[in-house]
């Protein structure tokens, strides 16, 4: 468990995290939200809220918000094809993630950019599942090859083919009835499973949404999304996106209290579908660069609204989830490693639950292969951060230090021995050989030594987690379904 969630650094003090409670509650009362979805609006009056049918504008009463608050369990949980990758938050993080939906990917072997497809799905599933320092794989990349319609289901399809790890992605919206998307994934999911029954009582797919269009504005298609996880009790849970002096106010706290007001706005609806619905507090905050207008996802700031947001999840006891650890470069390289590290550092220590960076650059619009195996890796140092230092009389070592005495050395005692494994993370990447044998060994940078680990991973031998039979009864319920197998392109 993450000893930051209860011991963790302190950004906000407790009585700035009142005064950011209360602006988003005036916020709310005052200023309202824009809501576009009819049922959505009727609900909203069913339970309390001001709606005015001809702006669209519902205003939220304390009270409401504060039931609403009141009714969000503590934990969530993500469910994996193989249970051994169930995960609770926050008694099982700090969790990564994998960043999702980029339009694009790296080419491994022309390292130039094009449009991410299907194949790059499996093999990046097959990656994620093989990476211990990444617990949950949002399914990375869109499947531009996908059939007309398919696009989410192909997503699903390919990245549960490929990992047994929880699988979290987006429902398919702007493409017809979003009800009728969501139930042809339900559809795959219960063949997979074997049945209704069987997969309800194990979920492993975690659906998520972005109802709110910053500022202060809900959608059509992604609130109805949230309208049907929740009454069909899915897993589920919805991302604020609020981007400072763009969509937001240019100042942190600003866009802390607008994006606090979004969240709680949107978990009502949840709530008031279905008393008790498990949620995250997830977020996605960012600053503008004005100097471009840039999305300045890998700016510090980020990171700093990060650590905000998860001490305001933690004021009203909702396990929290941020994207964090982002970059704008547009390849692997040192801005690339310190904005990531940098950001990932204060969200650990601040106490985020789940992160969510892994594998994406330049803004989140490109997947790289090797930036999934440097950021496995920076897991795994968040992780160990996390773990702590053990203080017992065992590993003061009082004993060993009397027993080596000045001078000597602990290299052959039996307690060095004996810790070798534990004590210090042993990275893939990172290089600590001599510069000689670096050079020896091909004198690869991290980008290019990462790479090759990545080819290694995807390209060992293994099965697909669909039995033959599953598989031709899913393709024969999905005309056209893409193959969803994994290939290593040629010259990798």
């Amino acid at each position: 468990m993450n000893p930051f969630t209860t011991n963790n650094a302190r950004l906000l003090s407790d009585e700035q995290l009142v005064k950011i409670h209360e602006a988003s509650m005036e916020i709310l009362q005052q200023v309202g939200m824009e809501v576009h979805n009819e049922t959505a609006r009727e609900l909203y009056a069913r339970h309390g809220c001001e709606v005015d049918s001809e702006t669209l504008r519902v205003r939220f009463p304390p009270k409401v918000i504060k039931e609403a608050i009141d009714s969000i369990p503590p934990t969530f949980t993500f469910y994996a094809r193989n249970p051994d990758y169930d995960r609770t938050v926050p008694e099982d993080g700090p969790l990564v993630m994998t960043a999702s939906s980029a339009p694009r990917v790296l080419d491994p072997v022309t390292r130039q950019e094009r449009s991410a497809t299907t194949e790059d799905i499996a093999r990046i599933a097959r990656l994620v599942d093989r990476l211990e320092g990444i617990d949950l794989f949002s399914v990375s990349v869109l499947a531009l090859d996908a059939p007309p319609g398919q696009n989410c289901l192909s997503r699903f399809y390919t990245a549960l083919k490929h990992c047994s790890k929880p699988v979290r992605g987006s429902g398919e919206v702007g493409s017809g009835s979003v009800r009728e998307e969501c139930e042809n994934v339900l559809r795959m999911a219960y063949t997979i499973a074997g049945g209704e029954e069987a997969y309800r009582d194990h979920p492993f797919i975690t659906h998520h949404y972005c109802p709110v269009i910053s500022p202060l504005k809900m959608d059509e298609d992604s609130t109805e999304l949230l309208m049907y996880y929740a009454e069909k009790e899915l897993p589920a849970h919805h991302s604020i996106v609020p981007n400072a002096g763009l969509s937001s106010p240019l100042t942190l706290a600003g866009t802390l209290a607008q994006g606090n007001a979004e969240y709680l706005g949107a978990a009502a609806l949840s709530q008031m579908v279905r008393p008790g619905t498990p949620l995250l507090y997830s977020y996605l905050p960012t600053v503008g660069d004005m100097r471009s207008g840039a999305y300045a996802s890998g700016g510090i700031e980020c990171g700093i609204l990060n650590m905000a947001f998860a001490q305001m999840a933690r004021f009203y006891n909702i396990p929290c989830s941020g994207y964090i650890g982002l970059t704008n470069s547009k390849l692997v390289d040192a801005q690339a490693g310190y904005e990531k590290g940098l950001s990932c550092m204060g969200g650990l220590l601040a106490g985020m639950d789940v992160l969510q960076f892994a594998g994406l650059i330049d803004a989140l619009l490109t997947f790289d292969y090797g930036m999934a195996v440097i950021d496995n890796e920076i897991s795994l140092m968040l992780k160990r951060v996390a773990r702590g230092m053990e203080v017992s009389e065992e590993n003061i070592s009082l004993d060993e230090i009397s027993q080596v005495g000045p001078g000597s050395m602990f290299l052959e005692t039996e307690q060095t021995f004996a810790r070798m494994e534990d004590t210090a993370l042993f990275p893939d990447v990172a290089d600590r050989d001599t510069r000689q044998t670096w050079e020896e060994k091909g004198g690869h940078d991290a980008w290019g030594k990462s790479l090759l680990v990545a080819k290694e991973i995807i390209e060992r031998h293994g099965l697909s987690y669909f039995s033959p039979e599953v598989d031709t009864e899913i393709r024969s319920q999905f005309e056209d379904m893409v193959p969803g197998e994994v290939i290593i392109p040629e010259g990798w």
